[in-house]
């Protein structure tokens, strides 16, 4: 392979970033997925005129990490220096990301509550069992070391969390015009799967803690993640949750048929977080002292 081709094969692995105002919106990618999965939705933020960051993660993006080297504490220290770059140009910060990446969210938003406003959900996914992943991957589980995991190799299938299928084809052609596979794109490594799992060990330790206000979308018929996977955050998060389920999106939501949907209710939401943290602030801010009338005689 020449690297001419490699880096052919890598051109679409790029981060987004739009510059905005002083609301910023971190938006985190799925579990060997690219930042094209969120582009809609970061658009439409800056639209808004939010500040939007939707960083590509080495390890987490297929491609970036031939030797599967990364763990999930390399993932979560890149959003980490991502959301400390957003909050030093921002003075409210949202944080939200899709399917795992909803879950490097939360993780944000468990080590650091008084710096994220809110939470975005994207089909979160605490384990893939939707309904195009077959029965067998269940004995994954009893996979436990890296050594181990490297002799693993999931391929996806379709639809490939894609409903629409001109949408579904317009993925195909843009792959096919990049000289990959949908297959190769959307693989992921045994050992990447295997460090999302301890990930989500970890987050799951004390989900009451995170108590950020949190929306949550997710697809009756994902066939990725099954709802029961949203159920569970919703009934465990210790702050505020909306719940949205949709009835004609798989799993990649922020793509699919109702991504309009998705993107009105999400900026909805943080609409309405930012004017309650806005009371909030004026109600703790220290009233002005008047002062005193003398009435003078002469």
């Amino acid at each position: 392979m020449t690297k001419t081709t490699k880096n052919k094969k890598l051109g679409m692995l790029t981060g987004l970033s739009y510059e905005g105002g002083r609301v910023g919106v971190l938006l985190i990618h799925s579990l060997g997925g690219t930042p094209l999965e969120l582009k809609y939705v970061a658009q439409g933020f800056a639209r808004e005129g939010y500040t939007v960051e939707c960083p590509m993660l080495p390890g987490m993006t297929n491609g970036t990490d031939v030797l599967s080297l990364s763990r999930w504490q390399d993932w979560y220290s890149e959003v980490e220096r991502v959301f400390e770059e957003l909050c030093q140009s921002c003075d409210t910060v949202f944080v939200g990301g899709l399917s795992a990446g909803s879950i490097l969210a939360l993780k944000l938003a468990k080590e650091r509550p008084e710096d994220v406003a809110g939470v975005l959900a994207f089909a979160p996914t605490l384990y893939p069992n939707g309904w195009a992943i077959p029965w067998t991957f269940n004995l994954y589980r009893l996979v436990t070391a890296r050594w181990f995991a490297r002799l693993f190799w999931f391929s996806q299938r379709a639809p490939y969390g894609i409903k629409d299928e001109r949408i579904r084809k317009f993925m195909v052609d843009s792959f096919k015009a990049e000289d990959r596979t949908l297959e190769e794109v959307y693989a992921r490594p045994g050992v990447m799967v295997l460090e999302f799992r301890r990930l989500v060990r970890q987050v799951l330790k004390d989900l009451s803690s995170v108590t950020a206000p949190t929306l949550i979308a997710h697809p009756r018929q994902d066939d990725q993640s099954c709802l029961r996977n949203a159920l569970k955050l919703q009934y465990k998060l210790g702050g505020a949750v909306e719940a949205l389920v949709l009835d004609d999106s798989y799993h990649i939501v922020t793509l699919d048929r109702q991504r309009d949907f998705v993107l009105d209710r999400a900026l909805d939401f943080t609409s309405r977080q930012l004017s309650r943290i806005e009371s909030e602030r004026k109600a703790a801010a220290p009233k002005r002292r008047t002062a005193d009338i003398v009435e003078i005689s002469g």
